[in-house]
């Protein structure tokens, strides 16, 4: 899994540099709302299937659009923050049906 993450940064930071070259939906914060987004990914990615990275994960992919929402005047400024609280929550719940990752013994 670790082999596709230095290609998927990549491939994002080009998406996005290539949308604010051509000026598709400007007075986005294309460093906030990218870095956040692929933070995500690259702990959903390098951080394999345990209930910390799950959370982590899809709480900063889930910032990421909302942010992307808010910038683009879809989503109210006061609004952000309480959403995420309950994405949290409601992904602190679901983790709870993710089955831990059973440790190596060591030798």
């Amino acid at each position: 899994m670790n082999k596709f993450v230095a290609p998927t940064v990549i491939i994002a930071i080009g998406v996005l540099w290539l949308l604010n070259v051509l000026q598709i939906m400007p007075g986005v914060d294309w460093v906030w709302t990218g870095g956040l987004a692929v933070a995500g990914i690259f702990v959903l990615l390098v951080g394999g299937r345990t209930r910390r990275s799950l959370v982590v994960g899809w709480l900063l992919v889930t910032a990421s659009v909302l942010s992307l929402l808010r910038q683009l005047e879809l989503l109210k400024p006061g609004v952000e923050m309480p959403i995420l609280v309950i994405v949290l929550g409601v992904l602190l719940l679901l983790s709870h049906f993710v089955r831990r990752r059973e440790s190596q013994p060591t030798a």
